[in-house]
């Protein structure tokens, strides 16, 4: 498990706080979505999490052990970070030595590295990348390479930063369909996001950032239900679960495959 424990977060002595005694966690397998307004602080709870940032109070604890002071590199032993940009994070000269760096400095060598980089690589579908410079790479693609870099370490958790922002709906299916096979897999991920569409449809569990402090921790659907105002967080409703709720019984429809079923199974039909 890995924990952020009554953690503050500011960037400088007598300044705001950013963050107000933030306590969250994280189990395996699941699939988190942070969001919020811009600027409410979602991003900083990775950074706190991968430790590039660092709390003013409180604890970052992973399996129990406390590790608030540990630095990026010593966390990537168990959490990988995807940032909003990936290409910022990549400086070797082929996605094939991209993605066997981590496990290097892990002190993997030989068949066992090989061996990493071809599983990591399988995983996300960069086998055709491999000699390929990451910079000059798609953004999906550069997303996928980042991605195997995580996995060829061996990372219990995932982080990715707008990992949707600027992509057109196939390479967005492509991202949660892989998003989703690392989660079988027994890998957390956690996005940091404002495509409501995604919350609705992949995530088990939704964290709302607000004033500083968490404002909704829970399933999406209690999210979107009536006892909530999401809007007052500055969040949208998805298309489909506004349609959703204007049937009879307000049936939570995750996307508009699930409202054409609810709404054919109301008329009486049947969708195959």
């Amino acid at each position: 498990m890995l924990e952020l424990s009554h953690v503050t977060f500011r960037y400088a002595e007598g300044l705001p706080d950013v963050l107000k005694d933030i306590s969250l966690s994280f189990d395996k397998g699941e699939f988190v979505a942070i969001t919020g307004r811009n600027g409410c602080g979602k991003t900083t709870v990775t950074r706190l999490l991968t430790g590039l940032e660092k709390a003013a109070s409180g604890q970052i604890l992973y399996h129990g052990k406390d590790v608030t002071r540990e630095e990026p590199s010593e966390r990537s032993r168990f959490i990988g970070y995807v940032f909003q940009q990936p290409d910022r994070q990549m400086f070797m000269p082929t996605v094939r030595e991209e993605i066997a760096f981590g496990p290097y400095q892990q002190g993997k060598r030989g068949a066992e590295l090989e061996e990493a980089v071809a599983r990591a690589m399988q995983d996300t579908d960069t086998e055709a990348l491999a000699e390929e410079y990451p910079r000059i790479l798609s953004r999906g693609d550069q997303q996928r390479v980042a991605i195997a870099s995580a996995l060829a370490m061996d990372t219990e958790y995932l982080v990715l930063d707008e990992p949707t922002s600027g992509q057109d709906g196939r390479e967005k299916q492509r991202l949660m369909k892989l998003m989703e096979s690392l989660q079988e897999k027994g890998i957390t991920i956690i996005l940091v996001t404002h495509d409501m569409d995604i919350v609705a449809k992949d995530c088990t569990r939704v964290i709302v950032i607000a004033e500083h402090e968490i404002a909704f921790d829970g399933h999406p659907s209690e999210l979107f239900s009536a006892e909530n105002r999401p809007e007052d967080w500055g969040l949208a409703y998805p298309p489909a679960v506004r349609l959703g709720r204007k049937l009879p019984g307000s049936p939570y429809c995750k996307d508009m495959n699930a409202f054409c079923r609810a709404f054919y199974e109301l008329k009486g039909g049947k969708i195959e």
